[in-house]
């Protein structure tokens, strides 16, 4: 399991005790689904009917939920996952992955035999990509995987699933409640929905999702008819950053995006959603969080896929070495750094890799 956040300087002590003082076991709880990602990068231009378009660059990794959990637990988090996890191959994959290599709490998890792992092939084109997916409902939910929820101080939870017990109950028992919303498939973007979100401390959509619920033409209206909802909201907008805003202190932080080469965006939101979670726990100031929740999704789209795309300390320390030279208004926003990053050696992290046959596990 991954080191506590308190193991970082100016981590707050605010909420580190359960119900009659107890420590929470975990730092942050998930549920969700768990898919192989198969991404493919460097296509000339997406594929049409009796085509054939072939691809520069190709990697498989842990998806869907684990992209949140890897980064939050790369960052040091101690990250817990509920999930159903299929006994073939590619369930033997994710689960090593996720447990051996990267840390992850997966003793709420479970092993299905009949019940094959989720796919997602991602195609990464023009700074964005789409996605194609096949799989079948999880044999068991999180309220069964969970009975009842360990001790923790953060659940991130899809808004979808808000009717699980267990997310009511880790608020109970003091755990504060990040969510997030997935793509519509209907396309209608209900604005009834966005009364799932009472009850959560911070919502993070993108700028889609945030202006498409609320039926608003720009960011800073969408999060202040969400704000109404949610005390904190986040909106990403991708390489453009990210805009937020705290309605309990009538605070706002309008981050612009870092110039990097781009290879594949998928996973991004949930590495920016894991920075922020960090920076909340560790109680650092909003504009603090949000730059730093930025930087994490930046660097992770160099790499292939959203779990093993995710930054360690030691990514973030060699950018900061590299650019908090440089001179710029936007950079000095970065200078918070300086007191974080580790004084010491730090492990380097994996990368997803063009099979899974191939991979060494320690």
């Amino acid at each position: 399991m991954a080191e506590s956040v308190t193991g970082l300087p100016g981590v707050a002590e605010a909420g580190r005790n359960g119900p009659a003082g107890r420590q929470p076991h975990l730092d942050v709880l998930l549920s969700g689904t768990v898919f192989l990602d198969i991404i493919f990068t460097g296509l000339s231009r997406p594929p049409t009917a009796g085509t054939e378009v072939w691809a520069s660059g190709l990697g498989s990794s842990p998806g869907g939920v684990a992209n949140l959990a890897v980064a939050l637990s790369r960052l040091r988090l101690r990250t817990g996952l509920a999930a159903a996890f299929g006994e073939d191959v590619y369930g033997d994959f994710c689960w090593e992955v996720l447990a051996h290599q990267e840390g992850v709490d997966l003793s709420h998890s479970r092993r299905f035999y009949g019940w094959h792992s989720p796919v997602t092939v991602s195609l990464s084109l023009d700074r964005d990509r789409s996605m194609v997916t096949h799989g079948h409902p999880a044999p068991v939910g999180a309220d069964d995987l969970l009975r009842p929820p360990p001790l923790t101080r953060a659940c991130f939870v899809h808004v979808d699933l808000h009717n699980d017990k267990w997310v009511w109950r880790s608020k109970e028992q003091g755990a504060l409640l990040f969510a997030d919303v997935g793509w519509d498939p209907t396309e209608q973007w209900e604005p009834s929905r966005l009364r799932e979100l009472r009850g959560y401390d911070v919502f993070l959509p993108n700028a889609v999702e945030a202006t498409r619920y609320t039926r608003k033409e720009d960011v800073r209206s969408a999060a202040a008819v969400l704000a109404e909802i949610v005390p904190v909201v986040v909106v990403t907008r991708g390489s453009a950053g990210a805009y937020a805003l705290d309605s309990r202190t009538g605070e706002e932080v309008d981050v612009p995006g870092l110039n990097v080469n781009a290879l594949d965006p998928t996973g991004a939101g949930d590495v920016f959603g894991a920075g922020f979670v960090l920076g909340t726990l560790a109680g650092w100031p909003l504009a603090d969080r949000v730059h730093f929740a930025n930087l994490c999704a930046a660097l992770s789209v160099q790499h292939f896929g959203g779990s093993l795309s995710a930054p360690g300390w030691c990514d973030i320390a060699a950018w900061w070495r590299h650019m908090g030279r440089r001179e710029g208004e936007s950079l000095k926003r970065y200078a918070f750094l300086d007191e974080l990053l580790p004084r010491h050696g730090c492990a380097t992290v994996r990368r997803a890799s063009a099979t899974i046959g191939l991979r060494g596990m320690p």
